[in-house]
């Protein structure tokens, strides 16, 4: 795939690793398969991995919004929960990467051509 930055993309990819194997874990630790998680998770990855212009905001902004949904529950519970609210943290992180890191700025500027 044609980027314009390999760090950013290496990022990327490091980052869409850390969705899918969250997505396995938390699959593990709730003791069934959900499909749903598993196609968010390889869905926001392949979009990272394209560098198409501002999927890197639509990422950020689904993974800060999973997390603002599921923080009350991890705070009130936080014995038990202690592990999805490092989670949330991680999540967040990777945003706020994904929308500030120059390196990762500079490999989603590509755009979709369309040939007719």
């Amino acid at each position: 795939m044609k980027t314009n930055n390999e760090k950013g993309r290496m990022l990327c990819i490091i980052i869409g690793a850390y969705l899918i194997a969250k997505a396995v874990l938390n699959m593990v630790i709730g003791g069934g398969f959900s499909l749903s998680d598993m196609l968010i998770a390889v869905g926001l990855a392949c979009a990272m991995f394209t560098g198409i212009k501002f999927v890197n905001y639509g990422v950020a902004a689904v993974l800060v919004l999973i997390a603002a949904i599921h923080l009350p529950a991890n705070i009130s519970n936080i014995s038990s929960n202690w592990l999805y609210l490092i989670e949330g943290i991680a999540d967040i992180g990777c945003a706020v990467l994904l929308c500030v890191h120059s390196d990762i700025k500079e490999h989603f500027t590509n755009s979709i051509n369309i040939n007719n």
